[in-house]
C-alpha cells in the first residue's frame, strides 16, 4: 500500500511553514488575516492553533508597518514570514521594501543579515479586475537584493519555501491564487501532487523541465505552467513536441536550463501572466538573443499581457491573459 498521499498548493506551503518553526523557534508569521482566517488563500491554515498567537500574528492593514517590523526583527536574529495579502498592494510598502529589505545588507558592507521571506498572491483568472489580479514580479526581479521564488505545483511550493525560509537573505515568495486548491476558485488538476511528508528544500535557480520535447521551447512559471502543458498535449497530437520549461525562481535565474533547451529545438516562446513591456519575457528574449543566438532557426517569440489594467469583465480578462489556445497558436507560428 503506498504512504504518498498528494496536497493542494495551499497546504504544502502552510505545511513547510510548520515544519520549520518547529525546527527553528526564531520562525514567526505575520500579516492581515494570517492567524485565525489562516490567510484568505490558505497559506497559514491551521498554524495559529498550533503555534498561538506569539508566533502567528494578525496585524492592522498597515503594511509598510509590518513589512518595517519583519525587516527589524531580522536585523536582531529572527526569521519572519510576512505575508502581504496582494502584490498589488506593494506601493503603499515600497520603501520598506525595496530600500530597507533589499539594500540593508549591502549598505552594512555585509554585517546585517536580513532573513525575511515575503509571501504574496498573484494573478488573474477570477475576476478581481486591475487592482487585485497582477503579477508584477518583474519589479522585484529588478530589484537587487531580493530572491524572487515563484512556485507552480504543491511539491515545488513546499520545497522551495523550505528553502526560502532558511535563506539567510531576503526572498519574495510569489504564489498564484488560481494554483492554490482553494474550494471558491477553480484550479489546474496537475497543481496538487504528491508531496512528501518529511522536511526537503529546492534549490534557488534551478528550473525543472515539466514536459520534454524536440520542437519548440516553452519557457514560462506558475499558472502559465499549466496551459502551457495543456498546449504542449494538443500540440503533440498535430506532431509538434513542444518543451515546457518552468522557471521556478526569476533570482536567482537559471540561464543554463533556457539556453540548453533552446540548443536542442531551435525555437523559443516566452510566455508570461506579467505585463509584455519590461518584463520577463523580454528577459529571457535578451538572454537567448545574447547566448545562444546561433541556435535559433526563428525569431524568439513572446506571449504575455499587453500594456493594459486588468479588465474586471471575465471575457476581457480572458482575452489578455495568455490561455492554452494562445499558447498553442503561437507555438505553431513558429513551428511552421
Amino acid at each position: 500500500m503506498s504512504n504518498e498521499r498528494e496536497l493542494t498548493m495551499a497546504k504544502a506551503i502552510a505545511e513547510a511553514i510548520s515544519q520549520e518553526m518547529e525546527r527553528d523557534e526564531r520562525a514567526f508569521v505575520m500579516g492581515e488575516d494570517v492567524g485565525v482566517y489562516g490567510g484568505i488563500f490558505g497559506a497559514t491554515q491551521g498554524l495559529l492553533s498550533k503555534f498561538g498567537p506569539e508566533r502567528i500574528m494578525d496585524t492592522p492593514i498597515s503594511e509598510t508597518a509590518f513589512i518595517g517590523a519583519a525587516t527589524g526583527a531580522a536585523a536582531e536574529g529572527m526569521r519572519p514570514i510576512v505575508e502581504l495579502m496582494f502584490v498589488d498592494f506593494f506601493g503603499v510598502c515600497m520603501d520598506q521594501i525595496y530600500n530597507h529589505l533589499a539594500k540593508n545588507t549591502y549598505m552594512s558592507g555585509g554585517n546585517l543579515h536580513l532573513p525575511v521571506v515575503l509571501t504574496t498572491a498573484i494573478g488573474g483568472g477570477y475576476s478581481d479586475a486591475a487592482q487585485h489580479s497582477q503579477c508584477l514580479y518583474s519589479i522585484f526581479a529588478h530589484t537587487p537584493g531580493l530572491k524572487i521564488v515563484v512556485p507552480s505545483t504543491a511539491y515545488d511550493a513546499k520545497g522551495l519555501m523550505i528553502e526560502a525560509i532558511r535563506d539567510d537573505n531576503p526572498v519574495m515568495y510569489f504564489f498564484h491564487k488560481g494554483l492554490m486548491g482553494l474550494g471558491w476558485m477553480r484550479y489546474p488538476e496537475r497543481s496538487v501532487n504528491v508531496v512528501p511528508e518529511q522536511s526537503y528544500t529546492i534549490p534557488f535557480g534551478k528550473a525543472d523541465v515539466k514536459r520534454p520535447g524536440t520542437d519548440i521551447t516553452i519557457v514560462c512559471l506558475a499558472m502559465m505552467v499549466h496551459y502551457a502543458l495543456d498546449a504542449a498535449e494538443k500540440l503533440s497530437k498535430e506532431g509538434i513536441e513542444a518543451e515546457v520549461i518552468d522557471l521556478r525562481t526569476l533570482v536567482p535565474l537559471d540561464r543554463e536550463a533556457v539556453i540548453t533547451s533552446i540548443k536542442k529545438t531551435h525555437k523559443l516562446l516566452v510566455v508570461d501572466e506579467d505585463y509584455l513591456g519590461f518584463g520577463l519575457s523580454g528577459e529571457i528574449a535578451a538572454i537567448a538573443a545574447d547566448e545562444a543566438f546561433e541556435y535559433l532557426d526563428a525569431p524568439v517569440k513572446r506571449l504575455a499581457v499587453p500594456n493594459v489594467p486588468i479588465p474586471y469583465s471575465r471575457p476581457m480578462e480572458q482575452f489578455v491573459i495568455p490561455s492554452a489556445e494562445a499558447i498553442a497558436e503561437a507555438a505553431r507560428s513558429l513551428a511552421r
